[in-house]
């Protein structure tokens, strides 16, 4: 179920980029409802056993769906290190875009692939992989 604070975030945001926001948490939420949802950082993210493994963001080319451990997933269409350490990302600027199929490969290699940004303050920022 999606988290009310989620919805509030996803309704916020303009016609065409709630629509893919919606869709977004929707598929999330499908292929990982064992995960807990909260609005991290001013934006949406799902965890498993308290580690960040998906969340999206509004930029101004539209909403970016970035994996934290993405970078390992071996996807073409994920771009490597758009943020820190072990992520990917992609933008969406239409619904149209986002592709369902991918989006459950996607998240498959999330629960499998797995980098520890839950301790990495106790690490000292050095990430070590977990699955």
């Amino acid at each position: 179920m999606i988290n009310k604070d989620i919805q509030i975030y996803n309704d916020s945001q303009s016609a065409g980029d709630q629509e893919i926001c919606d869709t977004l948490s929707r598929e999330i939420d499908k292929h990982l409802p064992d995960a807990e949802n909260k609005i991290w950082h001013a934006h949406p993210v799902w965890f498993l056993d308290g580690n960040p493994i998906v969340g999206y963001s509004r930029l101004k080319a539209g909403i970016r769906l970035m994996f934290w451990s993405g970078a390992d997933f071996g996807e073409e269409q994920l771009k490597i290190n758009t943020g820190k350490f072990k992520d990917a990302s992609i933008g969406y600027s239409s619904v149209n875009e986002v592709n369902p199929k991918d989006l459950e490969r996607w998240i498959a290699k999330s629960r499998e692939i797995q980098w520890d940004y839950k301790n990495i303050v106790k690490r000292k920022g050095v990430l070590e992989r977990l699955k």
